[in-house]
């Protein structure tokens, strides 16, 4: 039996496990980082919570007797990544990136790619006056800097601490978004631009559509940079890398 620790949180993570779940030579596990407060748990043996850093993760993989690692977290968990990174290299062990494609811009897209939040926030300054944020809740502080703005936060748990912003909305949600409901949503609250993640997957790609049908401006923030790891394209293209273990 090969031994895999999954890093997940990904709608990606949770179909891997899904496959590996009574594996016949895959002894897998998940590890999720905690950040959602009822998030949805994969079929395997789950932890939650962080490892405290290189060295707590590189701990427990000796502790665990772990063998591989597969990363399928979120494209702008980057810390995380990071951190798995440097302790399978550390470790001698294999590690591989199990990615979505990011989203591209089509014909009518309206994008304004963008770094970080900070530039996605000033990038707001000439923009329109309703601004859906659909960034998640960890980094809307950033938007405190353009407080002049009508702010429409989705996310799956509040942020916290709560951003001071004036006019501020918070929905509490979690994909997958349909194209009918997403149109709704930016009709009824008169939105003006929308402020995205280029994480990619289909789970909340309905956004972009609406965007698109409305003319809506999207400011668009680029992924982080990647760690150098091979990455893995699908759920079946990594159970077959863990099969020729």
């Amino acid at each position: 039996m090969v031994k895999v620790l999954i890093l997940g949180g990904t709608t990606e993570a949770t179909a891997l496990a899904k496959r590996l779940a009574g594996h016949p030579r895959i002894d897998a596990r998940v590890s999720l980082a905690g950040r959602t407060k009822n998030p949805v748990l994969p079929p395997l043996p789950t932890r939650i919570g962080g490892f405290g850093g290189m060295g707590g993760l590189i701990d427990y993989l000796r502790t665990e007797g772990i063998e591989v690692v597969i990363d399928a977290t979120h494209p702008f968990a980057d810390q995380i990544s990071a951190n798995a990174a440097a302790a399978c290299a550390r470790a001698g062990m294999p590690l591989r990136v199990l990615t979505r494609p990011a989203w591209v811009a089509g014909p009518g897209d309206r994008w304004i790619a963008v770094p970080d939040m900070a530039a996605a926030a000033l990038a707001l300054r000439d923009l329109g006056d309703t601004v859906f944020l659909t960034i998640g809740r960890q980094e809307v502080a950033a938007f405190e800097a353009m407080p002049d703005k009508r702010y429409l936060i989705r996310a799956v748990d509040p942020p916290e601490p709560m951003p001071a912003l004036p006019r501020m909305s918070l929905i509490l949600d979690r994909g997958p978004f349909t194209l009918e409901g997403e149109l709704a949503l930016m009709r009824g609250e008169r939105v003006e631009v929308v402020v995205s993640k280029n994480s990619g997957g289909r789970a909340t790609d309905a956004k972009l559509q609406a965007a698109r049908e409305l003319g809506l401006p999207v400011v668009m923030v680029e992924r982080p940079a990647g760690n150098g790891v091979a990455e893995l394209h699908g759920v079946e293209d990594a159970v077959g890398w863990l099969e020729r273990m």
